[in-house]
């Protein structure tokens, strides 16, 4: 490995400075700075569960009362629902354009968590549909700086291969508010009404809000920001933090000399890859759109309210203990692809089920494996990363353009679940189906990568030999990477 062909003078010497530690030596300050790392980066999954919180607890708003209390008709409810996407996936390529460019990220995340959890409380305050669509739409434009600028954050310090395990306990703060949302918003409705002469709906927006914006401040102290700048570490951390992503890739994390946001955007724009991605990764959306709709599914089974949302929260703990097994072997093995299929063939067993028999238990089984279907969710993100890793500023934009084209599944999502005869089961057929067409976009997607690692080989053994070669027949991308790189499949 030859650090001196890093253009950075600063971050030359610092990865140099690290190559030259003692083997010994250097595994231990890198166990220490994955364990200040990794402390630190736990609280994006505290964040996440305030996001989804305060983006989802409308619905349960919607019980004690908020619905007469705006005086809106249904399809003006449901325009309050969808309003929150428009922001969300118009602000997610910008937003991470700009976190790409900037060298406290953490800062950016904690004031972006301040404003939300302010726009949430100021749910709370709404008296008519106007009031609650100017609310929800920039609920979602400001929350949209969150997911993807959290995956980036955590692709600029950790490697390919760690990644998938830290997104899976990332995503964790998801799962864990699919479980317990609706308990959260049960004992705070059943708790609160009249208080201070106000609707308990209201003390949810207010109480909700509040917790975000103080864990927001706190925040703003414990996230890191980049391998260089971070506080809370010692240098030699850092320096071997850089060498660490250095050594993953075959060059260093930052964009070329002259590169700036808008290079990215292009570049991103004209790899056909990410349009298969995104394609993939709605249909996926799609097919996991039960989420929302999980308490109403359990309720299909027969019970009351409470034993409903009780038995809705076990299948969401045993889908994140499955999405840590899964993620943490497909870090093991460097293998992406049956990681993702794996975990929806189960699923797809689970839609089975619920569409072909009436029986109690069956069916409560199918929503565990259902739910299960998240593992291979957390997988598909962390390849999203792998597959595009460098220049950072391309890496910023795929990740946002991706996860942003997918929320339009959210909104198709919705319709989804209207078909209700006969236990869901045209529900439950259009959700197969898509879940069909995410195996088929990833195996294409596999293929094409183990294309462009077949041509990484040619290069690399035309070098060997000295042979010439024929740019013509070989990507791009491909040629930028350097001796030894594969991309993860």
């Amino acid at each position: 490995m030859d650090v001196n062909t890093i253009e950075e003078p600063p971050r030359k010497n610092n990865m140099a400075a690290a190559s030259a530690m003692d083997p010994e030596h250097r595994a231990r300050v890198e166990k220490s700075l994955l364990r200040k790392l990794d402390a630190r980066c736990s609280i994006f999954v505290l964040i996440y569960i305030l996001n989804y919180l305060d983006r989802n607890n409308v619905a349960s708003a919607r019980l004690r009362g908020l619905q007469d209390d705006l005086n809106l008709d249904n399809t003006q409810y449901a325009t309050c629902l969808s309003i929150l996407y428009v922001g969300y996936i118009l602000m997610q390529v910008p937003s991470n354009m700009f976190i790409n460019k900037i060298e406290r990220p953490s800062l950016y995340i904690a004031a972006a968590m301040l404003l939300w959890g302010l726009i949430s409380t100021l749910s709370g305050n709404t008296h008519n549909f106007t009031h609650m669509v100017v609310v929800r739409f920039f609920l979602g434009f400001v929350e949209a700086a969150f997911l993807p600028g959290a995956l980036l954050i955590q692709s600029k310090w950790y490697t390919r291969r760690e990644l998938t395990l830290r997104n899976a306990i990332l995503f964790c703060g998801n799962i864990i508010s699919n479980a317990f949302s609706a308990l959260v918003g049960a004992g705070v409705l059943s708790n609160m009404q009249g208080v201070l002469g106000h609707a308990a709906w209201r003390w949810l927006f207010w109480i909700e809000g509040a917790i975000t914006m103080t864990v927001a401040i706190c925040s703003a102290f414990i996230l890191p920001d980049l391998p260089h700048n971070s506080r809370g570490f010692t240098e030699e951390e850092l320096q071997v933090a850089q060498l660490r992503m250095y050594e993953d890739v075959g060059e260093a994390d930052v964009d070329g000399e002259g590169q700036g946001a808008v290079d990215g955007l292009i570049m991103a724009l004209k790899d056909y890859k990410i349009y298969l991605m995104m394609l993939t990764f709605t249909a996926y959306v799609v097919g996991l759109s039960f989420n929302a709709f999980f308490p109403t599914l359990t309720g299909t089974l027969g019970f009351g309210y409470v034993p409903t949302l009780l038995m809705s929260s076990p299948p969401w703990a045993f889908s994140c203990i499955v999405s840590i097994i899964n993620a943490w072997h497909a870090d093991r093995t460097g293998e992406k692809f049956w990681h993702i299929t794996g975990p929806i063939i189960g699923g797809l067993v689970g839609f089975v089920i619920s569409m072909s028999t009436l029986n109690v238990a069956a069916r409560y089984v199918a929503l565990f494996l259902q739910a299960s279907a998240y593992a291979g969710f957390i997988v598909f993100y962390s390849w999203m990363s792998s597959s595009f890793p460098r220049p950072p500023a391309k890496r910023a934009v795929a990740i946002a353009l991706i996860n942003a084209f997918s929320q339009l599944g959210n909104v198709a999502g919705s319709y989804v679940w209207d078909l209700k005869d006969n236990g869901y089961r045209k529900s439950y057929g259009i959700v197969t189906a898509m879940f069909g067409i995410t195996i088929f976009g990833s195996w294409i997607f596999r293929g094409i990568l183990e294309n462009l690692n077949k041509k990484l080989e040619e290069k690399e053994r035309a070098e060997e030999t000295g042979q010439p070669i024929d740019a013509m027949s070989i990507a791009d991308e491909v040629l930028d990477m350097r001796k030894g790189f594969r991309y993860l499949v």
